[in-house]
């Protein structure tokens, strides 16, 4: 049996979110906890009360809409987050909450019989405005009262101030766990955020692992100097280092990492940052890629290794300072299968990749097993206005989602 979802309710439902919270540059403002986050969210769970499906709202923020629900047995989970970073498209996120709302409706009418109870829900924050994942977090048990009092945004307001003003008190989003035993599966649906699939000309990919990370701040110190009077043998020039470095990232890559590394230098700051005046100190981001953990830790290495040895070199000081590490997850075998499998049942050939992108499908792997599904952007273009993905590739990856939660869920269920 080949499910098949609304696509014009979803069309509706995609083309009505998109409107709250848009602003005069066409962007979308719907950050954590801001009216347009608010307003989205009242909008979403009135769409699960209609539909039938229990609402229930968790500590932490989270919008669950559930189908048959069971204390007692596992349930399939999908979804994903409404809230946005500043000016963003519409799809990022948003959409694969509206696939799992359509998802879980379309079983419900057909009053399909399932073995496992079915979720879908909205998680808080995915976007960063209190550090990200904050929901997932919340679910996966990864959150302390630490990191709750010490998540703070870039205008200085907590966490704990913001959800106050909401009427939510921000340390009950300790009792939001979740016990591995209470998930059978979670599958989320994404736009890829990349050009991949766009440019193969593919609808639909399947996630197998999801990129870690790690982010330093790093200073290379020399001595700021005379622009004009200083010979360039004489010179302790911070930027000339950095230059250094910066030509051999990719020889690095190609030694140390992978095909799926990546690493980048997305910010930097020149002291004192005078015409004439030889640099005398560099500061600047580098960030580094993998989906694999021993691959992040031979970068590490190498990076280090170069930095030194740049800096002997050129007779500077190196010091760096990290800024975040995130561990790369693997996908479960099983999940990925069946979403293959459900593609190619559906006349589509997926494509078996990576998300260098991190999602709350980072958290719940934590907790269960997990996979995910990508449909393509166009251009590659997200976290923008110019976000956009054709309306025959959502269909697609949202009957793939459909047809595979069914298998996984349904009375045929293993």
């Amino acid at each position: 049996m080949t499910l098949s979802i609304n696509t014009k309710r979803l069309q509706e439902d995609i083309e009505t979110l998109a409107s709250i919270g848009r602003r005069e540059d066409h962007g979308l403002y719907r950050m954590a906890f801001s009216d347009g986050d608010m307003e989205g969210r009242a909008w979403f769970k009135q769409q699960l009360e209609e539909a039938g499906l229990e609402v229930y709202e968790d500590g932490a923020a989270n919008i669950h809409g559930r189908l048959n629900w069971n204390e007692e047995t596992p349930a399939v989970v999908t979804g994903s987050h409404l809230d946005t970073v500043p000016s963003a498209g519409h799809l990022d996120g948003a959409l694969g909450v509206l696939v799992g709302l359509e998802c879980l409706r379309s079983i419900k009418e057909q009053n399909l019989p399932l073995r496992y109870p079915m979720e879908v829900i909205s998680f808080t924050d995915e976007e960063g405005r209190f550090g990200g994942m904050v929901g997932s977090q919340s679910i996966a048990g990864q959150l302390t009262p630490e990191s709750i009092h010490q998540a703070i945004d870039l205008d200085g307001i907590t966490l704990s101030e913001a959800m106050q003003e909401r009427g939510y008190d921000a340390m009950h989003a300790l009792h939001a766990r979740y016990r591995p035993e209470a998930i059978h599966a979670f599958v989320e649906l994404h736009i890829e955020q990349g050009p991949i699939l766009d440019q193969m000309g593919l609808s639909v990919g399947v996630v197998d692992a999801i990129a870690g990370l790690f982010k330093w701040e790093v200073s290379l110190i020399g001595t700021a100097n005379h622009a004009g009077t200083t010979p360039m043998h004489m010179r302790n020039d911070a930027f000339q280092g950095l230059a250094e470095f910066s030509s051999e990232i990719q020889r690095i890559l190609e030694e140390n990492g992978s095909a799926r590394s990546v690493a980048t230098i997305g910010r930097v700051d020149i002291k004192p940052g005078a015409p004439n005046v030889v640099p005398g100190r560099v500061e600047f981001s580098l960030e580094a890629r993998d989906t694999d953990e021993h691959t992040l830790e031979d970068l590490q290495h190498a990076f280090r290794k170069a930095l030194s040895a740049i800096a002997r070199r050129r007779n500077l000081m190196f010091e760096f300072k990290i800024l975040s590490e995130i561990a790369p997850v693997k996908c479960d075998l099983g999940l990925v299968r069946d979403l293959e499998d459900v593609a190619k049942q559906l006349n589509h050939e997926p494509l078996v990749m990576a998300s260098g992108a991190a999602h709350d499908t980072q958290m719940m792997a934590r907790i269960a097993r997990a996979a995910m599904v990508f449909v393509p952007s166009k251009g590659g273009r997200s976290h923008s206005a110019a976000e956009w993905t054709e309306l025959v590739d959502i269909e697609r990856g949202a009957n793939v989602m459909l047809n595979a939660l069914y298998r996984i869920a349904g009375e045929q269920a293993a």
